[in-house]
C-alpha cells in the first residue's frame, strides 16, 4: 500500500477469519488482519472499527488516508472486524426457524439490533487474545479507533471490558471464553448515553433561534426536555479537572472555556478566528512567530487537555496569521465568548436535529430515528428508548419487544445491572449501549487511556455528551486526552500526526 505521503507500506493480509463458532450472519461476523513486515508479537494491534449510524459493517481493508493506513505505516498490526448492525439481516431457513422459537422458514430476521455490535466487537477482542500466542500482535495492547456510531462502539469496548452482564450473550454466540478488555481508546465524535443525549441536546441548543423558530408542539418538547438536564448532570457527581464540582450551575461556562481553548491552540497555530461568531481578543500581540508546521513534536497537551494533569489552557507556541495593525497581530488571547452568538453560528453550518434528536417516535408528528430501530427487535420493529418520548408516544411500542427477546436476553434481563433490577428488554439494551454505565462498575476493567475529540461546530450530538464521558472517566483515575476540535464538523480520524503522537506515547 502507497500511504499518504508516498511511503510504500509492505504487509501481509489475513482475511475472513470468523470470531465465533455459532455464526448468525456470515456477512459480518469475521475479522481481517493486516500484519506490516517487522511486527512481532510484542507489537500493539490498532483495531480500527468503521460502524456508522448504527448500521452494519463490514469487515474492510486499510484505507490509505485514514488512520487505519497510517496505523501500518508506523508499524502496528490492524484489525477490522466486520459487525452487525440495525439493517443486517437474512431470510431465516428451515434450520434457523427450528432453532428460533416463534420465527417461521422464509421470515425477513433483522440480526443486528441492540446490542448485537458491541456483543461482536467483543468477541473479535475475545478471538485476539484466544489466539494471541499464535498470531503477531499483543493482544494485552488493543487501541481501538471508531467515528460517531462507531466512535460509540470504541467508547463501549474500552469501557465494558470484562462486565459480566454480556456474558450470556457471548456464550451463546460461540465466543471465546477470554477478557474482552482493551489497553486503550480512540473515539471521534462518539454518538452515546442516548438516553440522555435528547435533554442534552436541547439544553444546550433550545435557544437558538432555529429552535425558536419551531412550531409550538416541538418547541414544548424543547423546553421540557431541556429542563430534564440539570438534574442528570448534577447526578454524574462530576468534577473538573482542578476538582471543583461541575454542575448545572457552571456548565455552560464550562463548556465556552473548553471551546475558546480549542480556539486558542487553533489561533496559536495560525488559524483566523473571527470574533463575528462570538469570540472577543486581546487588544493587540507582542509580535509574530512562524506556526509550527504539521507533525513537528510539540508537548501533547497543546493540541488536547491531559485531564488527569490538569493541563486546561496551553501556553502559546507560536503566532501565525491573523489581523494585523502597525505590523502587529491583533488579538493574540481570546478573552471571551458570546455562547449565544456562537451556538447560532454552529446551527448555520448545518441545521439541528429534529425535537426529539434521537428518541424520535412520535405516531402522527414525528418519524422513527436510527436510533429508534437500533433499539427494535429482530422483527425490523423501531420502538421507544426513552421515558420522555415513550409518554409522548400514544402508540408506544417500548413494552411489545421485550416479548420477542431469546433465551440469552429474557434471562440476562432478570439479571441485576448496576444494583438496578431490569425487566423490560429495552431498558436492557439501553443500559449495555451506554459506556456511562460502566466507568464507577468494580466488575468492570476500563481502558487506562482516552483520546476523545468531538468537533467544535459538530451538532449531530450535544457537547455535553462527549464532554460528561470524558470528564468522568477522568474523575475514574484514567488517562484522558480531550478536545473540542475547532471548527470540526461530524468527522473522525483527523489531526493524525497528533493522534499517533499520543499512541506512540501511551505504548511505551
Amino acid at each position: 500500500m502507497t500511504v499518504y505521503d508516498g511511503t510504500e507500506v509492505s504487509f501481509t493480509a489475513y482475511e475472513r477469519l470468523f470470531y465465533v463458532t455459532n455464526v448468525e450472519d456470515s456477512t459480518y461476523q469475521y475479522l481481517n488482519v493486516y500484519v506490516p513486515d517487522g511486527a512481532t508479537q510484542q507489537t500493539p494491534i490498532f483495531l480500527r472499527t468503521y460502524v456508522g449510524g448504527y448500521m452494519a459493517s463490514p469487515a474492510a481493508q486499510p484505507q490509505a488516508g485514514d488512520a487505519s493506513g497510517r496505523a501500518l505505516k508506523e508499524g502496528y498490526v490492524v484489525v477490522i472486524p466486520g459487525t452487525r448492525g440495525r439493517n443486517s439481516a437474512i431470510v431465516a431457513d428451515k434450520a434457523y426457524a427450528k432453532t428460533h422459537k416463534g420465527v417461521k422458514k422464509g421470515q425477513t430476521i433483522y440480526t443486528g439490533r441492540a446490542p448485537k455490535a458491541i456483543l461482536d466487537l467483543k468477541a473479535a477482542i475475545r478471538y485476539l487474545r484466544h489466539f494471541d500466542k499464535q498470531m503477531p500482535g499483543d493482544a494485552e495492547r488493543i487501541i481501538t479507533d471508531g467515528t460517531s456510531a462507531g466512535g460509540a462502539m470504541s467508547a463501549l469496548m474500552g469501557a465494558t471490558g470484562n462486565n459480566p452482564n454480556y456474558d450470556l450473550f457471548l456464550k451463546a454466540m460461540g465466543a471465546a471464553d477470554e477478557r474482552d478488555d482493551v489497553f486503550a481508546s480512540v473515539c471521534f465524535c462518539p454518538i452515546i448515553d442516548l438516553d440522555h443525549a435528547d435533554m442534552a441536546y436541547e439544553w444546550l441548543y433550545g435557544q437558538t433561534d432555529s429552535r425558536q423558530a419551531l412550531d409550538d408542539t416541538h418547541k414544548g418538547y424543547s423546553k421540557e426536555l431541556a429542563a430534564l438536564f440539570p438534574a442528570y448532570v448534577n447526578s454524574l457527581n462530576l468534577r473538573k479537572p482542578d476538582g471543583t464540582p461541575l454542575n448545572a450551575d457552571n456548565y455552560l461556562d464550562y463548556i465556552k472555556s473548553e471551546i475558546i481553548r480549542a480556539a486558542q491552540i487553533a489561533k496559536n497555530a495560525g488559524a483566523d478566528i473571527p470574533d463575528s461568531i462570538g469570540f472577543s481578543f486581546t487588544s493587540e500581540a507582542g509580535g509574530m512567530f512562524a506556526a509550527p508546521i504539521n507533525g513537528q513534536a510539540s508537548p501533547s497537551h497543546f493540541h488536547g487537555r491531559d485531564v488527569r494533569e490538569g493541563n486546561q489552557t496551553p501556553p502559546p507556541f507560536g503566532g501565525g496569521r491573523g489581523r494585523l495593525r502597525g505590523g502587529k497581530r491583533v488579538g493574540e488571547y481570546i478573552t471571551d465568548l458570546d455562547m449565544q452568538k456562537y451556538l447560532n453560528y454552529v446551527v448555520s453550518t448545518q441545521p439541528l436535529k429534529g425535537v426529539p434528536a434521537f428518541d424520535s417516535q412520535i405516531e402522527g408528528i414525528n418519524d422513527a430515528s436510527g436510533e429508534n430501530e437500533e433499539f427494535g427487535d429482530e422483527t425490523g420493529s423501531s420502538v421507544n428508548f426513552t421515558d420522555f418520548t415513550a409518554q409522548k408516544n400514544a402508540a408506544s411500542k417500548r413494552e411489545q419487544s421485550q416479548d420477542n427477546l431469546n433465551f440469552a436476553e429474557r434471562e440476562q434481563g432478570r439479571t441485576k445491572f448496576n444494583n438496578t433490577v431490569l425487566t423490560k428488554g429495552v431498558n436492557l439494551k439501553v443500559a449495555l449501549m451506554n459506556p456511562m454505565n460502566f466507568i464507577d462498575d468494580p466488575n468492570t476493567t476500563v481502558a487506562t487511556h482516552w483520546y476523545i475529540r468531538h468537533g467544535a461546530r459538530d451538532r449531530d450530538t450535544a457537547f455535553p455528551v462527549p464532554l460528561n464521558f470524558a470528564t468522568k472517566l477522568q474523575n475514574a483515575g484514567k488517562d484522558v486526552n480531550f478536545l473540542l476540535a475547532w471548527n470540526r464538523p461530524h468527522s473522525g480520524d483527523y489531526a493524525l500526526d497528533e493522534l499517533f503522537e499520543w499512541i506512540a506515547k501511551v505504548v511505551k
